[in-house]
């Protein structure tokens, strides 16, 4: 079966990364809640948190709390959503946590996920490199 996430990670297709590592990748959702909403996960495939082997934890999760802060830090969130779906509401079979910027008043109520669409891949790529650049300070 072929992993969309997969061929992310091996640039067989496109996406705006915002963090690489040995073992994680984040990049940007296509379809965010808000803009901004980063997708982290390991480089290896596994569908799931209980796939997961226990030393991908660490690094993954290290990757998640360093992206909360930059999103909170690069886009003037007043908070984040960080979440993971294992099977159901997982649209890709490849474990993924979101990381998702939160302002007050938002309107995000509860779990339901409206989506919005960026404008453009220029536009993608402005809040992509804003979370970069937070990611370096």
């Amino acid at each position: 079966m072929s992993c969309l996430f997969c061929a992310i990670i091996a640039g067989d297709e496109p996406a705006s990364i915002v963090l690489e590592t040995d073992d994680v990748v984040g990049f940007l959702d296509i379809r965010p809640v808000f803009k901004g909403h980063v997708l982290v996960l390991p480089r290896s495939h596994h569908e799931t948190l209980v796939d997961l082997p226990a030393p991908l934890l660490e690094p993954l999760f290290a990757q998640v709390q360093r992206l909360s802060h930059a999103v909170l830090d690069g886009l003037d969130a007043h908070g984040t959503f960080v979440a993971m779906n294992n099977v159901v509401s997982q649209s890709v079979p490849h474990a993924h946590v979101h990381v998702v910027p939160r302002r007050r008043k938002d309107g995000l109520r509860g779990f339901f996920w409206p989506r919005t669409r960026y404008e453009n891949a220029a536009e993608a790529e402005t809040f992509a490199e804003r979370v970069r650049d937070a990611l370096k300070r």
